[in-house]
């Protein structure tokens, strides 16, 4: 069952925020931790719904950021800036791009596209939310662990959205946070966000389908219950397997122009689609980049501009050394 509303899911656990982006509260007996960072603007939202659902704010000691991407990132500035006492957790790939100017550039471009494309604007300029190089934390990994007090979280490093994508579990309840390395469930289909790598994505899935799921709280479109939550690994996988054979068969159709190939796909998507909620110049980047994967031309993870004019990338233009963790 796919449930977009914000609210209690059981007895430590909640969704906040909007049908298209959330964030998650659970809460341990010494502490509770935020998972994920939505769109910048729901902001307002997720503040509202924690004074109406009675969730002690002040519980909230940790923040768990499981990717870089702008849309999973957007209210961490202001939480580093009126909760310095939080410690915020994301994997070292993403810390490095939290750190880049030209990330941060970029991340305050998208959300201000994005909130505009949701009619929603005007609430970037209500609250301090833009990214300026304050926020940092601690590197988390592969096997490393969460303790929140009688609740622990496992983490597992699951690339293939962006390099540095990670997951977290919560083997007692069955809760997987895994953001976009699993399908975006936008209304009645499974949309496989395989931006970066297509079959480093496929390969990431496989290590999560032996994981029992009760719960997918996913980052976009709600969470997933019941039956379809233990499946919905498989569903992906078989999605991600479809999708991938229609951007082999798009890139030969176009001789491998990656540009008009990811041009043709983001048009039958947008009119399939019309109200997904990444705005078309941002998806017609997305595309792009999954394009040059299946065509074995993968570079940089995230969202970028479909006219990839200089300086869009938060990775192009920078040193070899800023460049070396996107190839890993």
């Amino acid at each position: 069952m796919r449930i977009r509303k914000a609210g209690k899911i059981n007895d430590r656990l909640w969704y906040l925020g909007r049908e298209e982006s959330g964030v998650y509260i659970l809460e341990g007996r010494d502490c509770s931790i935020m998972i994920n960072g939505g769109f910048s603007f729901i902001l307002p939202d997720v503040l509202a719904q924690m004074r109406n659902f009675e969730i002690d704010a002040q519980k909230i000691k940790k923040i768990l950021i499981l990717h870089s991407h702008f849309d999973h990132a957007g209210i961490a500035p202001y939480f580093r800036r009126t909760r310095p006492d939080i410690t915020f957790y994301a994997s070292t790939p993403a810390w490095k791009v939290f750190a880049m100017p030209k990330a941060m550039e970029v991340m305050n471009r998208f959300s201000r596209i994005s909130a505009k494309w949701m009619g929603v604007e005007s609430v970037l300029d209500a609250y301090d939310m833009d990214w300026r190089g304050d926020v940092g934390g601690t590197a988390i990994s592969e096997g490393d662990r969460i303790d929140l007090g009688g609740v622990v979280l496992g983490i597992m490093d699951t690339p293939g959205h962006s390099r540095c994508s990670i997951t977290a579990y919560e083997a007692d309840e069955g809760l997987l946070f895994a953001s976009d390395a699993v399908g975006v469930a936008y209304k009645d289909m499974t949309f496989p966000s395989m931006n970066t790598d297509v079959n480093q994505y496929l390969h990431s899935l496989l290590k999560l389908k032996p994981l029992p799921v009760n719960c997918v709280c996913a980052d976009h479109y709600g969470y997933i219950t019941g039956k379809e939550a233990a499946g919905f690994v498989d569903i992906t996988i078989e999605e991600g397997r479809k999708w991938k054979d229609r951007f082999e068969v798009c890139c030969r159709r176009h001789g491998g122009d990656i540009d008009a190939a990811g041009k043709e796909m983001t048009a039958l998507f947008v009119r399939e689609y019309p109200d997904y909620l990444i705005a078309p110049e941002i998806l017609e980047g997305v595309f792009r980049q999954m394009m040059k994967s299946v065509a074995g031309k993968a570079s940089d993870p995230g969202y970028f501009p479909a006219q990839h004019e200089k300086g869009s990338n938060p990775c192009e233009d920078q040193p070899d050394d800023e460049q070396d963790f996107t190839k890993a």
